[in-house]
Formats: C-alpha cells, sequence, structure tokens
C-alpha cells in the first residue's frame, strides 16, 4: 500500500498555523462561564466548530459558543485542540462529552475529577502529564498551582469528532440556576 502524497504551498499551509501570540481567547458562551470559580479563558486552537444539534438543546460546544466560531484552524479532521486558561481556584462545573477529552498540563499544577457511581475520584497532572478521559464521563477540572491568587495556568485539551458536544451535569446545572445564570 502506498499513501497518497498533497503538495501543499506555503500560502495554503499558513491557513494551518496558530501562533498562541495572535490567538483570541473567550470567557463566554457555555453555561458555567460566569459561575464563581468557573471563570476561564477557552482558546480554539484548531477544529470545534458548533455541534450540529446545539441550537435548542441542552448540547454545548466544548469551547462555548462563543469560541465555536473562531477557531485559528477552522478544518474538521476528526479532533480538536484548545487551550484552557485560568486562575488559581478555578476551572470548569462537572460536565461531559460526546467523545474522548484528553488533558495536557502545560503551566502550574491540575486537580482533574470525575464521577464514578455516586463518588467523585481524582488526581493531580502538572506540565506534560496527561490524562485521557472516555466519552460520557463527568469531569471537571481546577488550577491548584500554588502560588498568588490572580496567578494564570495553561492546559491543552484535546477532544475527538469534528463537532463534538458538551452537556453539564443535573448538579451543576442545579449550581447554575441556584445562581441565575441559565
Amino acid at each position: 500500500m502506498k499513501l497518497p502524497i498533497k503538495k501543499v504551498n506555503r500560502t495554503e499551509m499558513m491557513k494551518r498555523v496558530a501562533y498562541f501570540k495572535d490567538l483570541v481567547g473567550f470567557d463566554g458562551g457555555l453555561p458555567d462561564s460566569h459561575y464563581p470559580g468557573a471563570e476561564r479563558t477557552i482558546y480554539n486552537v484548531l477544529g470545534f466548530q458548533p455541534p450540529e444539534n446545539e441550537e435548542g438543546d441542552d448540547l454545548v460546544s466544548p469551547v462555548g459558543s462563543d469560541a465555536a466560531v473562531a477557531a485559528a484552524i477552522p478544518i474538521a479532521e476528526g479532533f480538536n485542540i484548545g487551550y484552557v486558561e485560568c486562575e488559581v481556584g478555578k476551572g470548569a462545573l462537572m460536565h461531559n462529552h460526546d467523545t474522548n477529552e484528553t488533558f495536557i498540563g502545560v503551566t502550574g499544577r491540575w486537580k482533574i475529577l470525575w464521577e464514578v457511581d455516586d463518588a467523585v475520584e481524582s488526581l493531580e497532572i502538572g506540565p506534560l502529564d496527561v490524562i485521557s478521559i472516555p466519552a460520557g464521563v463527568n469531569r471537571s477540572f481546577v488550577n491548584i498551582t500554588e502560588g498568588d491568587a490572580g496567578d494564570k495556568h495553561i492546559m491543552i485539551g484535546i477532544i475527538g469528532g469534528n463537532n463534538p458536544s458538551a452537556e453539564f451535569s443535573d448538579k451543576a446545572m442545579d449550581l447554575l440556576r441556584e445562581k441565575g445564570l441559565v
């Protein structure tokens, strides 16, 4: 078997480059975006188009509706990459995806949590550590880096699929309703 060879000129290749200094971050578009302790900035680096069934449903793009339409590299090739940046002590409420989500620490320390039966399990990752969470598992994360409040750190999220969906847990939605955020 011989794989096909594709010729790509520099102009076309540059459409597939994202320099961090040029990325635009978004702090809204998810149900928990403005929940105290869940404030974060999400950078849609590659892929992440809005889910096909997002309209009128509880399903949202894993990067939120604001970032989903602003991919730095707007391609659909079976996976998506984004960065999350947040202050120490902040993260995301419990949610799940319809595809795998893999986290890679870039800076700081992160606590990754997931639900199993009626309990919550967790572990910590640091720079270059990886955890791969299967589809359908409720998960959340929090920046647990030692340091001053206001210090920010970055983690990479890689999610499978071309139009992945996210859904917040019932408990997370109850918390959001209590604050009048949904």
